[in-house]
């Protein structure tokens, strides 16, 4: 599996990791390689409460493997920076099944 051009245009950039065990992790792309194993800085994880605001775990320096990755995708800082995630109420996401 190839990690292609999508990736390469993303390092440097704040993204958002949906894993396959339905965690989303954020974190600035710091590099892949040709199995979508990816190194993220200034990372934290959202967890998403029905009942409470977003919690944001911070985990610094991450690293996720690539075949526990289900979606990547590019985070736009000037919405997310406008979010009230105290108020954010949402299911947390099930895991992915195969």
């Amino acid at each position: 599996m190839s990690a292609g051009p999508g990736l390469e245009s993303l390092v440097d950039q704040t993204i958002s990791v949906i894993t396959n065990d339905g965690r989303n992790i954020i974190g600035i792309l710091k590099g892949f390689d040709q199995a979508t194993n990816i190194i993220l800085d200034e990372s934290h994880e959202r967890v998403y409460s029905t009942k409470e605001g977003v919690q944001q775990l911070v985990l610094g320096l991450y690293i996720i493997r690539g075949d526990n990755i289900s979606v990547i995708g590019e985070l736009d800082e000037e919405l997310d920076a406008n979010l009230d995630l105290s108020k954010l109420r949402a299911h947390p996401l099930k895991p992915v099944i195969h």
